[in-house]
């Protein structure tokens, strides 16, 4: 009887839970990046160039909003940060991008130290009361389109190690590397573990810290985690303007048809129209 009651706890909780994303679009943070700036005024002018926004817009609607506007768990928030100085024409852009993307609310957030003013820029929009799992999400990755349905899953058969403390990890170690570029995607499989990308944290509801209050790399060091090796789980996107520093993609190899088919399958990437995005 007891171990029904704790299954049926467990299915509530992860029913009840408010998932959000954060994808920081191209805000002006003092902190965060590898590329450092000294005022949040450089930092804009850094992130506003043209060609770099050129650039992240595509790779935005490429790569980003196709895994995002199909996950089979509708359930969700897709929090996007930005600056109160993204230009006009950006955020009219911005706008007509998501506009049939019911799960993004765009939130203006003024520059500021990167991890108190994420944190804030969440709560704002966290239910009380209720679990939240959040995950980051860089405006030129992508997530497996059962991503959400499977951080929900994997809290509930995990659930009596999450209620014993204040917030874990989830982190799904599998995915891709690729580039978009005028003739299609160039990938390779990989695996990495405590990635920016395919990793989440569920935190209690009476903790108000958000999944930016740590380090994605080393946040198992504060808190427990739980591994998942579920395969095609996230797109890491290469181009550039990485702000990682790793050296990446230097072994990506043109998909073939099967392998185009297999990144729409998982990702609702469609090649066709990442030539039709990039060939512009």
């Amino acid at each position: 009887m007891s171990f029904i009651f704790q299954h049926l706890r467990a299915r509530k909780a992860a029913k009840q839970a408010q998932v959000i994303g954060v994808c920081r679009f191209s805000w002006p943070a003092l902190g965060g990046f590898k590329v450092e700036h000294q005022t949040p005024e450089q930092r804009a002018a850094y992130l506003y160039a043209p060609a770099r926004l050129d650039e992240r817009f595509r790779l935005f609607e490429a790569f980003t909003l196709p895994s995002i506007r199909a996950q089979t768990d509708p359930d969700f928030t897709f929090l996007i940060v930005i600056g109160p100085d993204l230009p006009a024409e950006r955020l009219a852009q911005l706008r007509a991008l998501v506009a049939d993307v019911p799960q993004a609310v765009i939130h203006v957030q003024p520059p500021g130290w990167h991890r108190p003013a994420l944190k804030e820029a969440v709560n704002a929009h966290r239910r009380r009361g209720v679990w939240s799992i959040q995950f980051r999400h860089d405006d030129d990755d992508a997530v497996n389109l059962r991503f959400v349905a499977r951080l929900r899953q994997t809290f509930a058969m995990h659930y009596a190690l999450f209620h014993g403390q204040r917030h874990g990890v989830i982190d799904f170690s599998r995915g891709w590397n690729a580039r978009a570029d005028a003739q299609g995607i160039l990938a390779e499989s990989t695996q990495h573990l405590f990635l920016g990308v395919g990793n989440a944290m569920a935190i209690r509801p009476d903790v108000a810290l958000s999944v930016m209050s740590f380090g994605h790399h080393d946040a198992w060091m504060h808190m427990p985690a739980i591994i998942r090796t579920d395969p095609d789980m996230w797109v890491r996107g290469i181009n550039d303007h990485n702000d990682s520093g790793d050296p990446l993609g230097r072994r990506l190899e043109r998909l073939d048809p099967a392998g185009e088919a297999r990144f729409e399958a998982a990702f609702g990437i469609n090649a066709a129209r990442v030539r039709a995005i990039f060939g512009r």
